[in-house]
């Protein structure tokens, strides 16, 4: 078993298609512990402003058949992949660190790169698993966020029922 961290992300009907993802995760995982939840403007384009949140679960999947398990929970969420990249969605959910694992592939990146990017994916990392080691900079996530830019629109910690 590989403890996983995954993000989670969503700004159409986001209340509803986080809890309904948070719902089908805690009958798929063993266990699901989740991060404080935040609420974002989006990155790149103008639109809603997004719920953002990490959970930590074990798995035995290997990373690319949960990268394909994770791509249909998005898919049941409807979402919408004929659209630009810096689009609103339904439902988001990367793999953002896979153990120690470090991964470059065409398909998949382990760890993700927007932890070291968006505070919309480092900030709930930090509060939910702070003294996790950054497999590739050896760093743990909350000296990753403490030394992380606070410029421009932070992501506002919310309070959301996901029980």
């Amino acid at each position: 078993m590989r403890t996983v961290f995954l993000g989670l992300g969503s700004n159409i009907n986001a209340e509803k298609n986080i809890a309904s993802a948070i719902h089908i995760l805690r009958q798929s995982f063993r266990t699901l512990e989740l991060s404080p939840v935040y609420r974002c403007a989006p990155h790149g384009f103008e639109a809603a402003d997004f719920i953002n949140l990490v959970a930590r679960t074990e798995t035995d999947l290997p990373p690319l058949e949960l990268k394909t398990w994770l791509t249909e929970l998005e898919n049941r969420h409807q979402r919408n992949r004929n659209v630009p990249k810096f689009s609103s969605r339904t439902l988001d959910v990367d793999i953002l660190l896979y153990g120690d694992l470090v991964l470059y592939s065409p398909e998949l990146e382990i760890p993700r790169e927007e932890i070291l990017e968006a505070a919309y994916v480092l900030q709930p990392l930090a509060a939910l698993a702070p003294d996790w080691v950054h497999p590739v900079k050896r760093k743990t996530i909350l000296e990753l966020w403490n030394a992380f830019p606070r410029e421009g629109k932070q992501p506002r910690r919310i309070e959301l029922s996901l029980d």
